[in-house]
């Protein structure tokens, strides 16, 4: 019997998937227990229309993440710190504190984990950290921490 399994089965299928199974183990448990359906013609349309939608969308995501990605190209996030001679900071500036920024000043709301900073700032200048947008997209703002 071909079935379309709605949720992942281990060692048998994952969610989407058509597969064919023997017609007892089909009726006895996959459809008992609502872990696949029947593969009838109106069910795999469904299924093709699923996968359509779901493909769009991600379409979407991903230009989402691209038109963010200029904006953030544009703009400079600026940082105030206290800081001692030769321009090093007491302290550092973390991706906590420019998603802080972000936020407040220009309305953006990006996880800290999404700020990829190697290591703290800990000098006063500009300074280029790269902003996972999504998995596809990778963005850059452009800090500029200066004395307080």
């Amino acid at each position: 019997m071909k079935v379309i399994f709605t949720k992942d089965v281990k060692g048998k299928g994952k969610k989407g998937e058509v597969k064919n199974v023997s017609d007892g183990y089909a009726r006895n448990y996959l459809l008992k227990n609502n872990l696949a359906e029947e593969a009838t013609a109106g069910n795999m349309k469904a299924l093709e229309a699923k996968k359509k939608k779901q493909k769009q969308e991600a379409q979407e995501e991903v230009n989402e993440a691209e038109r963010l990605k200029k904006e953030l190209a544009e703009i400079t996030v600026d940082i105030k710190a206290k800081s001692g001679d030769g321009g090093r900071l007491f302290g550092s500036i973390t991706s906590k504190q420019i998603a802080e920024v972000l936020k407040k000043s220009y309305g953006y709301k990006i996880d800290k984990r999404k700020i990829e900073l190697d290591s703290p700032i800990r000098a006063l200048g500009y300074t280029d950290v790269p902003v996972k947008l999504h998995k596809e997209v990778t963005g850059t703002i452009k800090v500029h921490v200066v004395e307080e």
